[in-house]
């Protein structure tokens, strides 16, 4: 889950409900070898993006960006790409969000 999300967890109790379904996902899912971290990134990313669930897709595109996994201008790119597949209106949404990141990481 560190490396997925930069974080150490939490803080919930391993036998709760979500400290046992992230287990499962990071010790299982996320951790296999045949897809890259960055690959699962962009396919996690237009699924996010595809359902407009823009809370966790922030989550996302601001690991993507501190890890390295992706760049500003391939942030851009996926915004473009998934316009046509997702609807302006979505794209519009994660294009504010993905120039609010870039901005907010520029300053930093």
């Amino acid at each position: 889950m560190k490396q997925v999300f930069g974080g150490d967890g939490t803080g919930e109790r391993p036998d709760g409900f979500f400290g046992m379904t992230m287990e499962r996902m990071f010790s299982e899912v996320w951790s296999r070898t045949v897809l890259s971290m960055r690959e699962r990134r962009l396919l996690l990313l237009g699924l996010l993006v595809g359902e407009g669930l823009d809370d966790v897709i922030e989550l996302h595109l601001d690991t993507a960006l501190r890890n390295g996994e992706l760049t500003p201008d391939e942030l851009r790119e996926a915004v473009v790409f998934l316009t046509l597949y997702t609807g302006w209106p979505r794209a519009a949404r994660l294009n504010a969000q993905v120039e609010e990141l870039i901005a907010r990481t520029a300053r930093t």
